[in-house]
């Protein structure tokens, strides 16, 4: 399993906001008794942040957007195959390129593997 470090930072930082609302609505509801306030903040917790968490885990706007073509003419080796590139991730966006460069699957991985140690995370 790959880690988007993206979402899992959203999450954690998600996970400390609902710490002092979820407290706030138990000392609000504390008169109920200590399990039935439990129940009741953790009940409008999960309303609240059911949709954060959906965001976090499925808006294609926190993932790297790739364009994927079949028979293009690979830039780095010249093969004809289903070609791949990056469009858009975070501080680099080719949405508009009027010249956009496809690699094959083989050269992709290697120009991805080169970047990585570049210190580029897509």
């Amino acid at each position: 399993m790959q880690v988007n470090f993206k979402r899992y930072g959203l999450y954690l930082v998600r996970w400390q906001l609902s710490t002092p609302i979820l407290a706030g609505v138990g000392i609000v509801l504390v008169s109920m008794g200590q399990l039935a306030s439990a129940i009741i903040a953790n009940l409008i917790g999960g309303l609240i942040f059911f949709w954060v968490d959906q965001f976090i885990f499925t808006s294609h706007t926190l993932d790297s957007q790739w364009e994927v073509k079949e028979n293009i003419t690979c830039v780095d080796c010249g093969k004809t195959a289903r070609g791949y590139r990056l469009v858009r991730t975070k501080d680099y966006d080719r949405t508009d390129d009027p010249e956009p460069e496809f690699r094959c699957e083989e050269c992709s991985i290697k120009k991805s593997g080169e970047l990585k140690e570049q210190g580029f995370h897509h």
